[in-house]
């Protein structure tokens, strides 16, 4: 029974870290995202959005919806800063400025160094291990899943 209570208790406190960062439950933020979708992301306003909105934006993937977060996010920021208070996460992330479509630049450029680095490891084990090795084609595939799960998660 005392083990129930104690997986009942880990899994009640993993929920609430499951919940989000302090600016994602932060009523401000959200009640801006709200206001700005309704605003900017449906109908007429969202071809606005679309007429205006950079080629390398749309080319990232970069949505109506993620530019009114972005922006939201920089209100909520500015009123944390107001008010005295540390700079709150979104989204387990620390707030930074973006550059061209790159919202983490450094993560971005690091990441890009790590994609480089596993393909050219990938091409040296294809080159140095027999094809007929019994678990060849199955590290290649998981090397390749790796990279697309990888490039997604970006």
């Amino acid at each position: 029974m005392a083990g129930g209570a104690a997986r009942l208790v880990l899994l009640a406190g993993a929920a609430a870290l499951a919940s989000g960062s302090q600016g994602d439950r932060e009523p401000v933020y959200r009640d801006c995202v709200l206001r700005c979708e309704e605003r900017n992301c449906s109908g007429g306003a969202l071809r606005h959005f679309r007429s205006r909105q950079p080629i390398y934006m749309i080319l990232a993937g970069w949505t109506c919806h993620d530019d009114c977060k972005y922006e939201c996010m920089w209100v909520t920021v500015d009123m944390y800063l107001q008010y005295g208070h540390r700079v709150p996460q979104f989204h387990g992330k620390w707030p930074f400025s973006r550059f061209l479509f790159f919202q983490e630049p450094a993560s971005a450029l690091a990441s890009f160094f790590n994609g480089l680095a596993s393909l050219m490891m990938l091409c040296r084990y294809r080159t140095s291990v027999p094809a007929s090795s019994p678990m060849y084609h199955t590290c290649v595939a998981f090397a390749w899943m790796r990279q697309l799960r990888h490039s997604k998660a970006k």
